[in-house]
């Protein structure tokens, strides 16, 4: 590598040369692990060879001590081959946590896990920004462990709309974007949170259910007195079974176990609710343990923002993972009921079943209070380490930054519901979602509200690529995470998107009622004044209806935007839509334009000022073969 490689081409480098360590320490492994089997092999044959002999000649000390030699020494292999079973187990989760890490880096969709977020239903730009789905930024985002840190890092990507924006919730931003910095800089214990809950196994912390199931009650109605008798029927029972084996008393332990084995049948019916809730917790249990076991042992002394949210993980009193490795404890103990033989013996000897029920409840009503806190801390660090990762993986990237309340940025007279004028600059502006090698970037400078960015341009220069990659990394900035670009500075806004619309057979819209639907929603949040600034980003407005009313309705439209709480871009085809920078202050023209090299289009997606003076949709028919005027104004 030298200084001239990209950042992000040197974490890549770096992953593959770990890749490769590893690769070669797993190889090592399996021959010595292979030398251990043939060991073990090699004493079971060498013992019982020197077993035998000496008992066949009648020397039985000497057989009984080679048989206990043998026996002892193989115990010591067979524990040292496992303890290497174990870290080569541990080998192989790191290698695929690595892997996954370097897809991630080189956006290798088919080696990144796709674990799929539901699209809310008419969301505003969830589809049309490819937040959620398929090759999106949540696939690539999400690293998470729990359901709830995947929950908290969609609702951090997803709801950025509401209430107004105020001091508190800037405050709310720069201590998740320092806690996010933090993160960064701790790759490699983002790795081992990822490493400690795989160990446990493939299925993730579902919090949410771990907590609906320990927020109904455990027991029933007169648990403990029924506790209470069937354990002096059992210790009856042993004591009079004792006595009529030793002391020759009359066989009375009959009929205590009698009366022992029907009052547990009859309750049986009572704790089986509860061998279902142990059965499927006890995975979630022991992994979500292991996790806090990890978090608790760090130090946090040079990771204040991470410190202050692990603090109640770090309360030597209440600390999770105690009463956590209690929980799996008692559910691993009533999950005996799935070994039927086992279930009834360790019944017959007591009441396991109620004792462990009566447990259950103790520890659920201890941890009933402090549970939501934990789920909620694993949540905030689950989420806050995905997005510590990419900014790891990237960082090229910036750090976005709001300009402070009291420094207003120059610009039109301040309107927006925090007092700043609304605002996104960035330079060098790219798509985090296209490879480093393939990205163009491009700068952007919007500011007040009205402010409306008409970009014209031929088919496939662009256009709509550069919409998402404005929306994108704003969603990006507001969740605090890194962006795209040398450098962005925004003020908080919503964010409205026209981009992606279908027509629906099943509610009977064509895509041009689709549209319009679309468009009336976002013209409606726009005259929104109560709510933080709009960003619109609208991609060929009306081209679902003929040349002449497309042209009237976007006029009207645009004229409307310019008079609301919103600020943003507008593609078109429509070069006519470019003369309303006369007729509008706020309104200004950039375009996307091509080249024509050996008959073939050429398009460096650069953004230019001003509309674009070509077209090339007659170019691309004639190129593909379809009939054409013979000569066209190619303007």
């Amino acid at each position: 590598m030298t200084q001239d490689t990209p950042a992000g081409q040197k974490r890549a480098v770096i992953l593959t040369r770990a890749l490769a360590r590893i690769e070669r320490l797993q190889a090592r492994s399996q021959q010595v692990s292979a030398g251990f089997s043939r060991w073990r092999l090699a004493i079971f044959v060498a013992g019982a060879a020197c077993t035998v002999a000496p008992y066949k000649l009648g020397w039985y000390h000497v057989g009984n001590a080679t048989l206990g030699s043998f026996l002892l020494l193989f115990a010591i292999v067979a524990r040292y081959h496992s303890r290497l079973e174990d870290r080569m187990h541990r080998l192989r989760l790191w290698a695929q946590i690595k892997r996954t890490n370097l897809a991630r880096l080189n956006l290798d969709w088919s080696a990144i896990p796709d674990r799929q977020v539901q699209t809310p239903a008419g969301h505003p730009y969830a589809a049309d920004l490819d937040i959620t789905g398929r090759h999106s930024l949540l696939q690539l985002l999400d690293r998470t462990v729990s359901s709830n840190g995947r929950e908290r890092l969609a609702d951090w990507l997803l709801d950025q709309a509401g209430r107004p924006f105020d001091q508190a919730d800037q405050d709310r931003w720069l201590a998740r974007q320092a806690l996010i910095k933090e993160l960064a800089c701790l790759h490699l214990f983002s790795d081992r949170l990822a490493l400690e809950a795989a160990l446990v196994g493939r299925q993730e912390i579902n919090g949410q259910r771990i907590q609906t199931a320990l927020q109904a009650p455990a027991s029933f109605p007169g648990l403990v007195p029924l506790l209470i008798v069937e354990a002096a029927l059992a210790i009856a029972t042993a004591g009079l079974l004792v006595g009529s084996v030793l002391a020759d008393f009359p066989n009375y332990w009959v009929f205590s176990l009698a009366a022992y084995a029907i009052l547990s049948v009859l309750t049986s019916g009572r704790t089986a609710p509860v061998f279902g809730r142990a059965l499927s917790l006890h995975d979630e249990l022991d992994k979500l343990g292991a996790v806090f076991r990890f978090l608790e042992s760090r130090s946090y002394r040079a990771t204040p923002a991470l410190g202050r949210l692990c603090a109640p993980l770090k309360d030597g009193a209440r600390r999770p993972s105690a009463y956590l490795r209690r929980l799996a404890r008692v559910c691993q103990a009533l999950s005996i009921r799935a070994h039927p033989l086992a279930h009834v013996i360790v019944n017959t000897l007591g009441p396991w079943d109620l004792f462990f029920t009566h447990r259950l409840e103790t520890i659920r009503t201890q941890v009933a209070d402090d549970l939501p806190a934990w789920l909620d801390c694993l949540a905030e660090l689950d989420a806050a380490t995905a997005l510590g990762h990419f900014a790891y993986r990237h960082p090229d990237y910036h750090w976005p930054a709001q300009p402070a309340y009291s420094t207003p940025l120059a610009g039109p007279t301040p309107q927006a519901g925090n007092g700043l004028p609304a605002t996104i600059v960035a330079n060098a502006l790219g798509h985090p979602l296209i490879p480093q090698g393939k990205r163009i970037t491009n700068d952007l400078e919007l500011y007040g509200l009205g402010r409306i960015l008409i970009v014209t341009g031929s088919n496939m220069s662009g256009k709509s690529t550069f919409l998402r990659t404005i929306g994108i990394n704003t969603c990006l900035a507001q969740a605090g995470a890194p962006v795209c670009a040398a450098s962005f500075t925004w003020t908080w806004v919503r964010l409205a998107c026209c981009i992606r619309v279908d027509d629906s057979l099943e509610e009977g819209l064509s895509y041009f009622y689709a549209e319009v639907k679309r468009l009336k929603q976002l013209l409606d949040a726009a005259r929104d004044r109560s709510a933080p600034p709009l960003l619109f980003l609208i991609d060929e407005i009306f081209k679902g209806t003929n040349n002449r009313e497309r042209l009237l309705g976007s006029q009207a439209y645009i004229r409307a935007l310019t008079s609301s709480n919103g600020f943003g871009l507008i593609t078109t085809h429509d070069l006519e839509l470019a003369e309303l920078d006369k007729e509008i202050a706020t309104a200004a023209n950039a375009h996307f334009q091509e080249t024509v090299e050996a008959n073939a289009l050429q398009f460096d997606y650069r953004l230019r000022p001003g509309p674009c003076p070509t077209t090339n949709a007659l170019r691309i028919m004639a190129l593909e073969g379809l009939p054409v005027p013979d000569s066209t104004d190619s303007r």
